[in-house]
């Protein structure tokens, strides 16, 4: 095959994208839409747990019925609101309010800190003028205090935790919920350009479900999945179809069984479809080990 090269029509990715952050050096990248999947007591909790503090959230957002009798769910992700009407058509919107507050916060603090650095320098200055209304502003306790911040001038990384919603009407009637996960990244944008966006984690017990489970617009924006020991053939042939592009399915079956038959706690595989490129693999056994088919 012959091939010309065409100047000035390259492609210029942006310098940077939304809602993005830096995650530890084998942590996956923010943000998420996690499906951990694995029947009831499997250890999905556990599992999700330890991924959302490697990854460094400040806080998570909970939508379960159940959540508020979990205390260890509830204290170690930092959980800071719980949705427990799964069944509120009001439920994403409410949601989305969080996150827009927070960037209508970040907003508002940084043009406090502009404005009280303009002020400062005034006041240090001969000759630039004084604001009198910023004077007023930032003038208290015979001091110009300074702007202040929950998360000092970052934006938060949120998480979303889904948890018994199975039935809901969050699955069964998934229109908002559909358009959230897909563009989870570029909730609470900011005028400035970028956005403070959220990560989705599902705890589900099938990868599939007849009715009332998570649909196929959810699972086609899966950027990694908890999987957990299955007895279902099926299941595991729909999972391995969803990584068809990086591996095929009688690799697929080697890697889950390496990863599952350990006799360990807490046994899953954990497939990683948006992996860094420092990572020499998509799949790991749990997540401190590394699965590399030749």
């Amino acid at each position: 095959m012959r091939t010309q090269k065409l100047r000035g029509m390259q492609i210029k990715p942006p310098k940077h994208t939304s809602g993005d952050y830096e995650t530890p050096p084998m942590a996956p990248k923010m943000h998420q839409v996690c499906l951990a999947v694995g029947k009831r007591q499997s250890g999905k909790s556990t599992a999700v747990i330890n991924l959302i503090e490697l990854m460094g959230f400040d806080y998570t957002i909970a939508v379960s019925p159940t959540m508020k009798s979990n205390k260890e769910l509830m204290d170690r992700l930092k959980i800071k609101h719980v949705f427990e009407n799964v069944d509120d058509p009001s439920l994403v919107d409410g949601i989305k309010k969080i996150v827009e507050d927070e960037a209508t916060d970040l907003e508002r603090y940084r043009d406090e800190l502009r404005r009280y650095r303009q002020l400062i320098r005034a006041i240090n200055s001969d000759h630039l003028p004084i604001d009198d209304g910023d004077l007023v502003s930032f003038y208290a306790d015979r001091d110009f205090l300074k702007p202040k911040h929950t998360w000092d001038g970052r934006k938060p990384k949120i998480a979303i935790l889904f948890d018994d919603c199975l039935g809901s009407d969050l699955y069964t009637k998934p229109r908002k919920l559909n358009a959230l996960s897909t563009y989870s990244r570029h909730v609470g944008q900011l005028k400035e350009g970028g956005s403070i966006g959220v990560s989705l984690f599902f705890m589900i017990q099938a990868f599939k479900c007849q009715a009332g489970g998570l649909n196929k617009v959810i699972r086609n924006q899966c950027t990694s999945l908890i999987l957990f020991k299955t007895k279902d053939n099926a299941e595991l042939m729909d999972i391995a179809e969803s990584v068809m592009g990086e591996i095929d399915k009688e690799t697929f079956m080697e890697v889950y069984k390496h990863a599952i038959d350990t006799g360990m706690n807490h046994e899953f595989l954990f497939i990683d479809l948006h992996r860094k490129s420092n990572h020499p693999s998509i799949f790991r056994k749990r997540f401190d080990e590394f699965l590399i088919p030749d």
